[in-house]
């Protein structure tokens, strides 16, 4: 098991994001949006060429790696029966990217969730077989995140998708079912429950964003929190990958100074940091006491490939 953070949680420039993984004591990084000094921020497969080169160059002087891409391919803000394209190109432009990278996964979704209520379940499984297709042929690993999108209704669409898409995989966000519908309910549907959800798909789990919330009900949205403080089962979720012998990583999303899907949130760069760098230490400290309260009061996380 390894330490590791969205990048863009610590900031929008990446000589911020290196530096909090620095101050942490970390050298993985999942990169989705990236900034330099004089581009503008973008998904690290939609950078300009040039810029990626130069993105590649920072990582290597640092000694970082990038070991997923948080990739916008069939997300939340695509539609099922809007062309396909953007995905397509997405992923064709991710693929060198992460050879040259030496990146073995791919965060992926499985478009946005229709309102009408007519999922086009069959056409979503054929798009991500040809968009699975693409990366397996590769050598690359795609993970199906459960975020706002056809997997992510329930963890009985996610089991679904996974027999539709052959080589599919999953990165488990233990957040999202705080603020997701549990559509294999009836109406009005109840939120999800992370431990429910996490138990039913931890078979195909290879990498987990740690993020932990709390409904409110009078926003009518999350509360989000420090790791083990809300809803997300976060500490029983650590203790179960722990006993499993989880070899992935603990990528820390924290949404607590930057809440990325909300357009109109502006947060200033030094509290994206220190609360980055927070969220990273308290996380630590997490699974520091799980690791003891199953090996004993003197044992430490680091006696085991926590990097």
């Amino acid at each position: 098991m390894y330490y590791t953070g969205i990048g863009d949680e610590a900031g929008p420039r990446l000589e911020q994001q290196l530096k909090a993984l620095k101050t942490l004591g970390w050298n993985q990084l999942e990169a989705r949006m990236v900034e330099l000094e004089d581009v503008p921020k973008a998904n690290i497969h939609d950078l300009p060429e040039a810029a990626f080169d130069r993105v590649v160059g920072m990582l290597d002087e640092a000694g970082v790696k990038v070991c997923c891409f948080g990739s916008a391919i069939a997300n939340w803000g695509k539609k099922i029966d809007e062309p396909f394209d953007s995905s397509l190109a997405e992923a064709r432009r991710a693929i060198p990217r992460m050879k040259k990278l030496g990146t073995p996964f791919v965060r992926i979704m499985s478009f946005a969730v229709s309102a009408d209520g007519d999922q086009m379940a069959k056409e979503r499984f054929r798009r991500l077989r040809e968009l699975v297709g693409l990366f397996r042929g590769e050598g690359l690993q795609p993970l199906h995140e459960n975020c706002m999108n056809y997997g992510g209704m329930g963890w009985n669409y996610t089991l679904e998708l996974l027999g539709e898409v052959p080589g599919l995989k999953l990165v488990f966000d233990t957040g999202n079912p705080i603020f997701n519908d549990d559509r294999s309910k009836s109406a009005p549907f109840p939120k999800q429950n992370a431990w429910e959800f996490y138990s039913k798909v931890r078979e195909h789990i290879l990498h987990v964003h740690l993020k932990d919330a709390r409904w409110n009900p009078s926003r009518n949205d999350a509360d989000y929190t420090m790791p083990g403080e809300g809803d997300g089962d976060v500490r029983r979720i650590v203790a179960d990958l722990m006993g499993r012998n989880y070899e992935g990583g603990l990528s820390i999303e924290p949404h607590v100074a930057a809440v990325f899907h909300d357009a109109t949130a502006r947060t200033d760069d030094a509290v994206m940091f220190d609360s980055f760098v927070e969220y990273g230490r308290r996380t630590m400290s997490l699974v520091d006491d799980v690791y003891r309260a199953k090996h004993g009061p003197q044992a430490l996380a680091g006696g085991v490939q926590i990097a």
